[in-house]
């Protein structure tokens, strides 16, 4: 049973779109002077209507976020794993026609990642992989999992969806916070982009933070590709998503990313999607979801700028990656694999701690330890 997955596969996608695109300036305001916001607000939020209104919103969502979280920003770093993937995506470098150089990291490789990592600062950290099931699966994950909790406090994962027994195995073993991301919620559209390979299956994708949630694992991540699809309605299905796991699924905390596409090789929807989201536009999402989500963590990665970065720290955004290498053996030198996308923000992790002390925000090198939420 996937009672989250469910109802989200109840919503009219082209309905909610038209309601999203008639909202008005007056339903803006009216969303902007509540105290608790509800989807209806949100939508307003992330109308066109709304964006006259992104410095106002700004000044609320930077509100909510020092109540909630104080002056402090999480840090962690990527880790990539392996480059290896079974799946035809579009818009990845990943891909499995792309002709690159595939790699997948030993236990060794992994422990000179690890001390290279240590060496920056990092005690958490960011486990990903391309999508490989019988190449880098559960065997692969739990050796590495096993060995990276002797490092590090807390392990999140971005790899291929997995069952509800596998996540409480992971979780058994370490694993804290596992994100995946729908990429779209629009059916239609997400077969455009998925031509073959596992990931084809809409449904398996969608019922995956239900499949988390049942394994009460401690953090559970959600997004939507941004660009790839309209990203407005996205944002609603993504922002539905978060208030539909927190009903069912209350044991566990929550991660909204951010992800906008950006160049790799062999894809060309990277850089010609019809779907542009802007930066001011971006600065409106992150807004509504604060607006929305007072206590939901808040995501950015290196896809981002440095002048961005540093921009979105002072209103939302209460964690983001430093110093990220998105091909495997990256920190240590180890490979020469293909990186799965270009990141923006190539500071490294000093940089960006000592640009958010300059704004008077704290770097946290870790995340809560489950024993002081107990």
């Amino acid at each position: 049973m996937t009672p989250v997955a469910d109802k989200l596969n109840a919503q009219d996608w082209d309905a909610l779109s038209m309601q999203l695109y008639s909202k008005t300036a007056k339903d803006v305001e009216q969303a902007l002077m509540r105290p608790k916001r509800t989807l209806e607000d949100f939508m307003a939020l992330v109308s066109p209507a709304a964006e006259p209104y992104v410095a106002q919103m700004s000044a609320l969502a930077d509100q909510l976020t020092r109540q909630r979280f104080g002056y402090t920003m999480g840090l962690f770093v990527p880790l990539y794993l392996s480059n290896l993937c079974a799946n035809e995506c579009t818009y990845c470098g990943f891909s499995m026609s792309n002709r690159i150089k595939r790699t997948t990291l030993t236990l060794d490789q992994i422990k000179q990642e690890a001390a290279a990592i240590k060496a920056m600062g990092f005690n958490q950290l960011l486990l990903v992989t391309g999508e490989h099931e019988t190449k880098v699966g559960m065997h692969y994950f739990c050796e590495v999992v096993t060995y990276l909790k002797t490092q590090f406090d807390y392990v999140m994962m971005e790899v291929q969806p997995l069952s509800t027994c596998d996540y409480e195995t992971l979780h058994q073993a370490g694993v804290n916070a596992v994100l995946v991301y729908q990429e779209t919620y629009q059916r239609r559209a997400y077969a455009r982009y998925h031509l073959r390979g596992n990931k084809q299956d809409f449904d398996w994708r969608l019922q995956t933070p239900d499949r988390l949630g049942q394994a009460k694992m401690d953090k559970i991540g959600v997004a939507a590709l941004l660009g790839l699809n309209d990203w407005r309605t996205d944002s609603v299905m993504t922002a539905l998503h978060v208030q539909l796991l927190q009903q069912h699924y209350w044991r566990s905390r929550y991660v909204i990313g951010f992800p906008r596409l950006r160049p790799c090789e062999g894809s060309e929807n990277s850089t010609t999607s019809g779907q542009f989201i802007s930066s001011r536009q971006l600065v409106q999402l992150i807004c509504a979801h604060r607006l929305l989500h007072p206590y939901v963590e808040l995501s950015l990665s290196t896809r981002e700028s440095q002048a961005f970065r540093d921009h979105a720290s002072a209103f939302g955004i209460t964690s983001m990656s430093a110093g990220s290498s998105t091909q495997p053996g990256g920190y240590s030198n180890t490979t020469k694999a293909l990186a799965q996308f270009d990141t923006n923000d190539t500071r490294s992790p000093d940089e960006v701690a000592q640009a958010l002390v300059a704004k008077g925000i704290a770097p946290v090198w870790s995340d809560w330890l489950q024993g002081f939420r107990s």
